[in-house]
């Protein structure tokens, strides 16, 4: 053997010996590492693992947009970055880092935990919404520390028109315990957002759409390492409601720095056309969120801006009740043209007192002076020949002390009074003293805004009344296919007693009435004013305290004789029927005037003689 070949063995035999060091040093190594993970350091790298996993998330859907009549939005949703937290991954110790990081107070947070650990169906819920740039600062930069908590894109409620038809529209805010308990919130999970009052409650299985989902992998750092999985969120449906923005708007400003209500119905069909409430609330809060300060300020406020007035709240009807009490006259024989009254200022009855809003009298008069004038006397004699179940019968088939059934919760009944109910409810038998007091629409009854509207509107359409809805029957059907439609209730007004009304509330405005107040030039308005008491003149004018002055009514509707709008006004304490008929007046001045642009522009320049301008 030559000498190259035995260095080149000897080369190969050094480099094989080299192999066998490097690869038994590369095994104790292995074998090293091997024991720390499995042994010394085996519940470090476990947790580590257990931390490699997939995580679920929900996608918000948008809820859909709700929209007046003309499609101008009423309320909307956009993008809003939240923060969502899984309680089971996190630390009591952790807690006040996350709180401070995020703005919270320790103890909500602490609470929201318990809460939603207790309520929540998923691993995930909300626990701030809308974030701040300062709260994201915060997230990235402890990303890594706090893994149980991810942002999501959410779906945020925004009111854009702020002071326009808020009781009608409601709000929007995160369900309680209570509603996760109630069948109608049962495939709701803890922290999701509901319809809490008016339109967003009424339509919230409409408007809410369905949540999508997203799953993927993450590391023991949180970081996503790639996605498992998406399911698409099913955005709402929009709700275009019957509200004219136009009529709603001019309805606000009449009752700005007031308590009251404004209620526009179309007679013809029920549709809501504007219904206004004051004082209102700011809708856009209960998405951002109220202080402490701020909830009990509104919560306590005296004026009650979360009661919506027109379907909530109850009041004497007072002499808005007149026309209602004249019909039961007319269809019983009782007012015929030969029944006369001398009205002095007043009469007695049962020893007592029963004076009329014009203390000097009206002389002598007939229904249709009677309820242009609104004089009490003439009422008081033709109610107590009627008596009390009579009237209360007539008040019943206006639709007095019934809930309308209008699509919006809570509404409430009012009370129409009978002997019955006297009974029942004190144990007393009735004084026909108070028939005295109940014709002129005072005593125990009481009405909303809204049944003042109806009632007046189904006596002026000639004992038609229509159910009144927000949303338009087409609509209806497609929220509710399976639903029938509510057919009016009937009960026909011979022809010559509903002209002698008509003349009779004609003459409320346009004959030296009450109502003068409520005159639109060009369009016969009828009507009939109201001012009903809250407590007695003589304990009104002692105090002298505003809470205890008179309660201002007027309800109107036009054209006369075939009706096409009917508004009721209502303010608190507004003291004078006058103030009443003139917040009407605009109203249905605005809607003349809409009414009269839209006919000029029909191109053919032709006009629709049944709608065409009066007068």
């Amino acid at each position: 053997m030559n000498w190259p070949q035995k260095l080149r063995r000897r080369s190969l035999s050094v480099r094989m010996a080299q192999f066998r060091v490097v690869s038994t040093v590369l095994f104790v190594l292995l074998l090293v590492a091997f024991w720390e993970i499995q042994v010394v350091n085996s519940d470090f790298y476990r947790n580590q693992a257990r931390q490699n996993r997939i995580k679920t998330i929900p996608i918000p859907a948008a809820r859909g947009n709700i929209m007046a009549r003309d499609g101008r939005v009423l309320a909307q949703s956009r993008v809003a970055l939240s923060a969502m937290i899984d309680p089971s991954h996190t630390s009591p110790e952790r807690l006040p880092r996350i709180a401070h990081g995020l703005g919270l107070e320790p103890e909500f947070l602490e609470a929201r935990l318990a809460e939603g650990s207790q309520y929540s169906r998923s691993n995930h819920f909300v626990l701030k919404e809308n974030l701040t740039s300062a709260d994201l600062a915060f997230l990235h930069a402890h990303r890594s520390e706090f893994r149980e908590i991810d942002l999501i894109r959410g779906m945020r409620r925004q009111y854009p028109a702020t002071a326009v038809s808020v009781h009608t529209i409601g709000y929007v805010g995160e369900v309680s315990k209570h509603e996760l308990n109630q069948r109608e919130y049962l495939l709701h999970d803890y922290g999701a957002e509901i319809g809490k009052s008016g339109v967003e409650r009424q339509y919230d299985r409409w408007l809410a759409g369905e949540n999508g989902s997203l799953e993927y992998l993450v590391d023991s750092l949180g970081r996503q390492l790639l996605t498992a999985g998406r399911v698409e969120p099913v955005p709402g449906n929009d709700l275009t409601l019957t509200i004219d923005l136009d009529l709603q708007s001019v309805a606000e400003l009449g009752l700005e720095g007031r308590k009251g209500a404004v209620v526009a119905l179309d007679p013809r069909n029920g549709e809501i056309l504007a219904l206004a409430s004051a004082p209102a609330f700011a809708p856009n809060k209960f998405v951002e969120g109220f202080s402490r300060d701020e909830w009990f300020a509104l919560d306590g406020d005296p004026r009650k801006p979360m009661l919506n007035r027109a379907i909530q709240g109850t009041y004497a009807m007072g002499s808005v009740f007149k026309p209602i009490h004249g019909l039961a006259g007319l269809e019983s024989d009782h007012a015929r043209d030969d029944f006369k009254v001398h009205c002095t200022g007043g009469m007695q009855f049962g020893g007592r007192f029963f004076g009329c809003h014009k203390h000097d009298g009206h002389g002598l008069v007939d229904l249709r002076r009677a309820i242009a004038v609104s004089c009490d006397v003439y009422f008081y004699r033709l109610g107590h020949q009627l008596k009390v179940e009579k009237l209360a019968e007539y008040a019943r088939i206006a639709g007095l002390g019934a809930r309308t059934g209008v699509d919006l919760p809570d509404e409430a009944s009012g009370l129409v009074p009978s002997i019955r109910w006297k009974v029942r409810n004190t144990l007393r038998p009735w004084h026909p003293g108070e028939t005295i007091v109940l014709a002129i629409g005072q005593g125990a009854m009481s009405v909303t805004p809204l049944q003042a509207a109806h009632a007046i509107g189904g006596l002026a359409m000639g004992g038609v009344w229509h159910q009144p809805h927000l949303v338009s029957r087409e609509q209806s059907g497609l929220i509710d296919p399976g639903g029938l439609p509510v057919p009016p209730r009937i009960r026909l007004i011979d022809p010559e007693h509903l002209e002698a009304l008509r003349q009779a509330m004609s003459d409320v405005v346009n004959g030296g009435g009450t109502g003068g107040q409520a005159r639109v030039r060009g369009l016969e308005v009828c009507g009939k004013t109201g001012t009903s008491q809250r407590v007695s003149n003589s304990l009104r004018l002692a105090t002298q305290r505003e809470e205890f002055e008179d309660d201002a009514w007027f309800v109107g509707f036009a054209p006369c004789r075939s009706p096409q709008i009917v508004v009721a006004g209502l303010l608190e304490n507004g003291r004078k029927s006058s103030y009443a008929a003139a917040l009407v007046r605009d109203v249905i001045q605005v809607w003349h005037l809409n009414r009269s642009r839209r006919h000029t522009s029909v191109p053919d320049g032709s006009l629709d003689r049944s709608e065409g301008i009066e007068g």
